[in-house]
């Protein structure tokens, strides 16, 4: 098999047949979670391997309900081309619209149509949703297809191998630094920590000592797999599982990404973007929510005019100069549109950069710059900010107050309290309680184990989670009621549940 490998990604709405069709094509179920089977619907990504003769795909199978979208987003980072399903009983719906909007803000432009379940309607509705297919995309394969009966699905095996074919990756992608975005993360029996993600660029070999950022924490790769076979190295746009040594499972998060040290990417609280999609749109919105790669943050916006856009973002995400964006509205929400970074760490500036500060952002700053930015914010704590912060970046998710802090340090607490406040409005500190603050990055890392735990059992509790990370009450309740303050999550009594399955 001499052709490169790629990466093809499912797009649909809820129940029109994605999962089936993978199915068929593949003989893979994609549903493993029991959840998923009880249901009858995709809640979490799922991976399988398609053959077609001379190349074998990767084939991301994505959830197509609407309080979804941000996971679809992530299994749609990093693949080359599209397999759009669009049920012949329904035509076209709100979601295959929007998962349409995420492919073209990701520059997604090969793929194939799979008219779904043929069998189920008679010829005039089959020609009606034929005809609204080729409206939708106009140029793009077409094939009717039937999961159940098998119709159509050699021709859709073709459509996909010559979609395949227009989308070669770029041989620059194998010579660049090695980069995968963590979108799932688990433990095997015996073997220990295992993430995958889809390889976006460089490339990966077992024994090979790698990073995972934020915060720079060193691993080794003791195996590497692709759709179950044990491979000596890898290269990029394949589905790839790493066995991790070094890390144990708590430690590793969905949206961190695998690397080298020196390499580009960084954990960024601001972005310059060229706007690509949606521009005018976008730039008119004061606050939207900004996903890359399997992370996401809301952000403000500043237009920096010439379809160009300050993204300045609540949470870090992990970028580097050329990766695409996708936007979306916050309420209601909606994708709006992507671009691709130009500057993933610049300066706080308006459209004149001529005005703008000369300073870097703290994740590559080379030295410090003390004077406070427009709106009272600064770029570059001092030496005692930068003391604290290093104390809790070594106490990990048990920070030390700022009483206990100035005591270790030799100064006193109103001084570490000053400190905290210029961590905090340089959003390297988020405080979660009056006496817990957290570096950005291990706030982050917690956040999502926090929202992971309550999304794997349907809802949390003070108890389990200081049980599953190992922290007192203390932390534990603070951790919970930043969450439900962010609308991550929903209390209800002494249970809290992710916003996107809370009961009414």
């Amino acid at each position: 098999m001499g052709a490169a490998p790629l990466t093809v990604g499912t797009a649909g709405h809820i129940d029109h047949g994605k999962t089936a069709l993978v199915r068929a094509l593949t003989g893979h179920d994609t549903d493993r979670l029991a959840e998923e089977r009880r249901r009858g619907i995709s809640i979490e990504l799922g991976f399988a391997a398609l053959d077609l003769g001379d190349r074998r795909l990767s084939l991301v199978d994505v959830p197509g309900h609407e309080r979804l979208v941000r996971t679809m987003i992530a299994g749609a980072s990093g693949i080359d081309l599209f397999l759009l399903v669009v049920a012949a009983d329904d035509g076209t719906m709100p979601q295959t619209h929007e998962h349409l909007a995420v492919l073209r803000a990701l520059g997604v432009e090969a793929g194939a149509i799979a008219l779904s379940k043929v069998d189920l309607v008679d010829a005039e509705a089959r020609l009606l949703a034929e005809a609204e297919c080729e409206e939708l995309l106009p140029g793009v394969p077409l094939v009717a297809v039937s999961a159940r009966s098998g119709e159509g699905l050699d021709a859709l095996r073709a459509a996909l191998a010559g979609a395949a074919a227009r989308a070669e990756p770029e041989q620059t992608l194998s010579t660049a630094e090695p980069v995968l975005h963590v979108d799932r993360r688990f433990t095997v029996a015996g073997r220990g920590t295992v993430v995958t993600g889809t390889l976006w660029s460089g490339t990966l070999a077992r024994g090979q000592r790698v990073v995972l950022l934020p915060g720079e924490r060193e691993a080794r790769i003791r195996s590497i797999e692709v759709h179950g076979g044990a491979r000596e190295a890898v290269g990029p746009r394949q589905r790839v599982a790493l066995n991790l040594a070094g890390l144990r499972r708590e430690e590793v998060f969905r949206g961190d990404v695998v690397t080298v040290p020196g390499a580009a990417v960084a954990a960024t609280y601001r972005l310059d973007v060229e706007l690509l999609d949606g521009a005018a749109e976008i730039a008119g919105e004061r606050r939207v929510q900004v996903h890359l790669g399997a992370r996401e943050s809301p952000a403000r916006i500043v237009d920096l005019g010439g379809g160009s856009v300050q993204l300045r973002l609540e949470r870090p995400l992990l970028a580097r100069r050329g990766d695409r964006v996708v936007v979306r509205r916050i309420a209601p929400p909606d994708t709006l549109g992507g671009g691709i970074v130009r500057d993933p760490a610049p300066a706080r500036h308006g459209p004149d950069r001529r005005r703008a500060p000369l300073r870097s952002h703290p994740t590559a700053a080379e030295g410090g710059d003390l004077s406070p930015s427009k709106g009272g914010k600064v770029d570059n704590p001092g030496p005692l900010a930068r003391q604290v912060l290093a104390a809790l970046e070594a106490d990990g998710p048990r920070p030390r107050p700022a009483g206990p802090l100035a005591e270790a340090l030799g100064t006193e607490k109103r001084q570490v309290e000053a400190a905290l406040r210029e961590l905090v409005a340089a959003s390297e500190v988020v405080r979660v309680a009056r006496d817990v603050a957290y570096p950005a990055p291990t706030y982050a890392r917690l956040r999502e184990a926090v929202a992971e735990l309550s999304r794997r059992g349907g809802s949390t509790s003070i108890a389990e989670v200081r049980d599953e990370l190992g922290l007192s009450r203390k932390y534990a309740q603070a951790l919970l009621e930043r969450l439900d303050a962010e609308r991550v999550l929903r209390r209800d009594g002494d249970r809290h549940y992710p916003r996107e399955s809370a009961r009414a």
